[in-house]
């Protein structure tokens, strides 16, 4: 029976988790990219794990790899996106906070998509209508929640609203310090734990995130799990604009979203 879409996006995103576990501690050879960003080795491995994955069950779909980039045919509509380490450099200084992820990209978002953390155990997976977490075979719900007040902030550049808004400013903002308690784990698996009620909001400020490697897999979970996802001006990802915030609750977004105007409107 050929594995479902949903099935194939967990199998990818567990494939490329082993070789980053299984990696963990060992030398890593660094290839610079722009500015301070940079890979390893074991970003190439992971990628290319989880690209034989896929292509085994799906080798006439596009697949776009952070490191390897696009490779395919179009013609199908279907386009999967693979971020094999968000975390590069968390990983590289021995920290775990780390995630895989595997997103399915249809034309009118990302159908399904699976974001692993490798030293957990657990994968965080869509399959388009509701949002789970496996850990060591079993699949719970995930709910949402604001109760915790955490709200990470993503500080990795490029910063493209920095004329109008900076997220770091955030961080000395009182009003931010007061409603919630900001933090940064500078990798997109904090924008699963807002779907898990691990977090209660999640911001950062990139361009297109919607089709992108790093952030797909994680709205498409929060999006199936009932979060409010928006760019930084409240706007629907799909009609463009800057940035992104994803928060647990109605009551969350429009606080987040009343503080990025006022630094909007003080920057004006």
């Amino acid at each position: 029976m050929p594995i479902t879409d949903h099935a194939l996006a967990i199998a990818a995103a567990e494939a490329g988790a082993a070789v980053v576990r299984a990696r963990y501690g060992s030398s890593l050879t660094r290839f610079m990219k722009i500015g301070n960003d940079f890979a390893t080795t074991v970003d190439i491995d992971a990628e290319k794990a989880i690209l034989d994955v896929l292509r085994g069950a799906r080798p006439h779909d596009v697949v776009v790899g952070e490191e390897s980039g696009r490779t395919g045919t179009d013609g199908n509509g279907r386009t999967w996106l693979v971020d094999p380490l968000c975390g590069t450099a968390n990983y590289a200084a021995r920290t775990t906070l780390v995630s895989v992820n595997v997103a399915l990209h249809t034309g009118t978002g990302s159908a399904v998509a699976a974001s692993a953390d490798p030293f957990s155990g657990e994968v965080f997976w869509t399959d388009g209508s509701g949002a789970y977490v496996r850990c060591a075979g079993t699949d719970e719900r995930l709910v949402p929640s604001a109760e915790s007040k955490l709200v990470d902030v993503n500080l990795d550049p490029p910063f493209p609203s920095r004329d109008v808004f900076l997220a770091a400013r955030m961080l000395a903002d009182d009003d931010f310090i007061d409603q919630f308690h900001p933090r940064v784990v500078s990798t997109s698996l904090a924008v699963a734990w807002v779907a898990a009620g691990r977090r209660a909001a999640y911001l950062t400020d990139r361009r297109d995130l919607s089709r992108s490697v790093h952030f797909a897999a994680g709205i498409a979970l929060c999006q199936a799990a009932g979060c409010v996802v928006t760019g930084l001006d409240g706007q629907p990802l799909h009609t463009g604009g800057n940035g992104l915030i994803v928060a647990a609750d109605e009551r969350t977004h429009a606080a987040l979203l009343t503080l990025v105007r006022r630094q909007r409107t003080a920057t004006t």
